[in-house]
């Protein structure tokens, strides 16, 4: 029997293969076991169903919400694909016990999955993932209460809320004053009439690609990465927008692209809009990233004397921070960020938003600063960083013996001095001229993920090559 377990951002897998209705079932019904187990309610337990506009997503939202009855807990139904923070974020304004959302995020569209969201509207921590787990194998073999057949379950509309949450939060009007002109690209995805609609409301200029349903997402992930982004670039060249934005499958993942057509890495926008919150919000509270995220974060942390914060992999570890107001914006290099006051879950419309907030209402020479241009003062202020990261393919041989390697502590890396071991998550290199490199082996998967950075476009050439032959040394 299929092992149902929840990794950095919930279960996924292959439709048809281990994404089945039987395995649904199974989740669906240790979820229901576990909300069941908390705390007693006054009133029954509620729990939000949503889902992105895969294939088959409609059925098992109704599944699921038959299970959640059965277990005489309240399913929540949103009727129409909605994006991740968006469905977070009604799970804080109707104070339900959770969500249960289905998606498989940036994967290919063969692939589906299950994300369940705590009743903070957090993606749900390991302690908690492992109780739901831990339910589904107990519950194996058992005989499943029958799946409810009584009312319709209740609709909600998330909508709504969440764009009028949006409005308060970004300021619309100095990107309507600069006559700001967007492209935005939903990649057939969950945001489709949610960023390009908060912006028409507001007089904004805004065109948008791929705004139908496409089960298929064009045939590739819907992931807002560089090479997937051409059509988005077409809409920008023919409408002359100043800035392009994007967002993967669900809705929390981001793409950026600038004026000229240039991709700005996840890595930057982070820290561009950090330093943009501290200088237009004078939030000064914290900041986190991933372990494996640019070091520019932390340079602008020591600049501006603030508190850093570094985590493992998977935004839940930053949605805690954002929780307790520790930090001003939080994100990983792999697209994910939100800020204070907001969701404790990544939010690609809000971030895609803000960099357009941000390229309004900075100027150079007496037009908006683009963002390349921002990031170049970036660079003059604290220094020049180069992240990149690399999937590698293993065989089981090197797969085994770079397993054992990890666990050592290197003192030397091809050549350099390894100036401090970090192991928040995998292994991290620091070198003495502030570059480092970062490997993390896939448990699900014979792929190690290296990460590095270097202070020049040249010295990274220089380090990727190290870190690949260190791989296969």
């Amino acid at each position: 029997m299929t092992q149902i377990k929840f990794g950095t951002s919930g279960w996924r897998a292959v439709m048809a293969e281990e994404f089945t209705f039987a395995n649904v079932r199974r989740a669906v019904h240790g979820i229901a076991h576990y909300v069941s187990s908390q705390s007693p309610r006054k009133e029954k337990h509620r729990i939000i169903i949503g889902r992105d506009p895969r294939f088959l997503g409609e059925t098992f939202v109704e599944l699921a919400g038959g299970i959640l009855s059965a277990h005489d807990i309240v399913p929540l139904v949103i009727s129409e694909s909605a994006p991740t923070p968006a469905i977070a974020y009604e799970v804080t304004r109707v104070q339900s016990d959770g969500a249960i959302n289905f998606t498989a995020s940036h994967n290919p569209p063969e692939y589906n999955g299950i994300k369940f969201s705590t009743p903070d509207g957090a993606p749900a921590l390991p302690e908690v993932t492992k109780k739901i787990e831990a339910e589904i194998a107990r519950l194996d073999g058992l005989p499943a209460a029958a799946a409810g057949a009584g009312a319709k379950p209740d609709s909600i509309d998330v909508k709504t809320g969440y764009l009028a949450r949006l409005k308060e939060i970004l300021d619309l009007n100095a990107i309507k004053k600069a006559k700001l002109k967007i492209a935005f690209d939903p990649l057939w995805g969950a945001a489709r009439g949610y960023s390009d609609v908060l912006l028409q409301e507001a007089g904004i200029d805004v065109v948008t690609v791929h705004d139908c349903r496409d089960v298929l997402f064009g045939g590739h992930a819907p992931e807002p990465d560089d090479h997937l982004l051409s059509d988005l670039r077409k809409a920008m060249k023919s409408n002359n927008a100043h800035i392009g934005i994007a967002t993967d499958g669900d809705a929390d993942r981001f793409g950026i692209v600038d004026a000229d057509g240039t991709f700005i890495s996840p890595n930057y926008v982070l820290a561009l809009l950090f330093e943009y919150l501290i200088e237009s919000r004078g939030w000064k509270n914290g900041v986190a990233k991933s372990v494996v995220t640019t070091n520019l974060v932390n340079a602008l942390a020591r600049h501006y004397c603030i508190q850093l914060y570094e985590t493992p992999v998977g935004f839940k570890y930053i949605g805690e921070l954002i929780k307790e107001d520790k930090i001003a914006i939080g994100g990983e290099e792999s697209a994910g960020l939100s800020i204070r006051h907001h969701v404790p879950e990544k939010d690609g419309v809000l971030a895609g938003l803000l960099c357009c907030e941000m390229l309004a209402t900075r100027s150079l020479a007496g037009q908006p600063a683009t963002l390349g241009e921002q990031l170049q003062q970036l660079f003059v202020k604290v220094g020049s960083f180069y992240p990149l990261r690399e999937n590698f393919r293993l065989t089981e041989d090197v797969k085994a013996k770079l397993t054992k390697k990890l666990r050592e502590e290197p003192r030397e890396f091809s050549g350099r001095k390894v100036a401090e071991v970090v192991r928040t998550d995998g292994l991290k290199l620091l070198f003495e001229d502030g570059s480092w490199v970062c490997y993390r082996v896939s448990g699900t998967e014979p792929v190690v993920r290296v990460y590095s950075e270097a202070r020049s476009e040249t010295d990274l050439k220089k380090l990727s090559i190290a870190a690949k032959d260190w791989v296969l040394q």
